[in-house]
């Protein structure tokens, strides 16, 4: 299995679309959540995985958060083979891209509700009330760098 990190820019087609397959594999049709992926965001984040045989298997990515300054969101973060290690494995891997390349003071994201507790064992916290995002009860996380 082989980890990659790169900008928008630097991403092969081949890359960019297992990267659109994957995330449509696991939101659109494992979550079952209708939902408009591509909102130009990718653009702007550094993307973040784990691939095998041009495969990615599992991902996420992280930008700047607009309107929060030294504030670094990360988001869509998913694995296709769960139970394994590899969400967290890659977990700390974005946290680590974070450190390296993305200064900042803290990492949010918009959490699932079923999955604070896997982002509380990696210096996350609830930040916000419950809400509903694309039919999904979600909260704001955070971590301190």
């Amino acid at each position: 299995m082989e980890f990659v990190s790169k900008t928008y820019e630097e991403l092969t087609k081949r890359e960019l679309y297992e990267i659109l397959k994957a995330r449509a594999e696991i939101f659109v049709v494992e979550q079952e959540c209708i939902y408009q992926d591509l909102d130009d965001i990718d653009f702007i984040s550094r993307h973040v995985f784990y691939r095998k045989d041009q495969k990615v298997l599992g991902y996420l990515r992280v930008f700047y958060k607009p309107d929060e300054e030294n504030t670094v969101q990360m988001g869509r973060v998913l694995t296709l083979k769960h139970e394994t290690g590899l969400g967290g494995k890659l977990l700390l891997a974005g946290i680590e891209e974070v450190r390296e390349k993305m200064p900042c003071r803290k990492i949010v994201l918009p959490a699932q509700s079923h999955a604070i507790g896997y982002y509380e064992r990696y210096g996350f916290h609830i930040v916000s009330d419950e809400f509903i995002e694309d039919e999904i009860p979600h909260v704001w996380m955070e971590r301190e760098l």
